[in-house]
């Protein structure tokens, strides 16, 4: 159990990702899931590694500001071996670790490659943050920004970058809009003028398929991402 990770924060990383390790192999691809605190970061995490554990070899880095919460419920919900779970207590802003500074997540990522070779797929949740929330391309592959439609059917709207740049958006929590009063058909229209062309799924993790798009949409990646890496 990999709860004791060690936050160093030496210099600030700003080079892409790249898809071989230091020995020439290919490292797991990684997928960077952000949002608003309360948004469903977490469920989606814990959906995704009940959907793909069968079928791939994953693992998960939480991020929190001064706990391990998130890493702890993975671990309770046994949604992975315990050793494909690991904490980053980052002692500020989520942004710092995911953006600015991302030497604890990085290392957590690499650690994981090193032990748990062959490794298809890194999942890393970023702590509860705001709109503007985005992660290094030094970290991730690919990023997802989790909103729910019990903040208002405003939050499309009112943009920012994890909204307007994230590689997926997700609007989370759909089967609530009768009861807090949001209009679906608003956001994705809000949504769509912010993002142009790219994608947003509208999903209830409480239905039985309602993690499956979003697993596909990150099988898709993955699959295009080894072509690539094998050109």
């Amino acid at each position: 159990m990999h709860l004791d990770h060690p936050v160093t924060m030496p210099h600030r990383h700003t080079y892409s990702a790249e898809p071989q390790r230091t020995d020439g192999s290919r490292r797991a691809f990684r997928v960077g899931l952000g949002g608003p605190v309360g948004s469903g970061k977490t469920a989606t995490v814990a959906a995704l590694c009940r959907t793909l554990r069968d079928e791939l070899s994953l693992a998960v880095v939480t991020n929190d500001i001064y706990t391990r919460e998130d890493a702890e419920f993975l671990l309770r919900e046994a949604v992975l071996p315990p050793e494909r779970i690991t904490a980053v207590e980052t002692g500020a802003c989520p942004h710092t670790a995911i953006r600015d500074d991302i030497s604890a997540n990085l290392e957590a990522v690499e650690h994981f490659d090193e032990t748990l070779d062959p490794l298809d797929l890194v999942l890393i949740e970023s702590g509860g943050d705001n709109l503007t929330a985005t992660f290094s391309k030094g970290l991730v592959d690919v990023q997802i920004f989790v909103i729910d439609v019990s903040s208002g059917d405003d939050i499309p709207r009112k943009g920012g970058p994890g909204i307007t740049t994230a590689d997926l958006l997700v609007v989370n929590k759909t089967d609530l809009a009768p009861h807090v009063g949001a209009d679906l058909a608003t956001m994705a229209a809000d949504a769509e003028r912010q993002r142009g062309d790219l994608p947003v799924v509208f999903t209830s993790l409480t239905s039985d398929d309602g993690i499956r798009e979003i697993a596909d949409w990150i099988t898709g990646h993955l699959t295009r991402w080894r072509a690539k890496a094998a050109a």
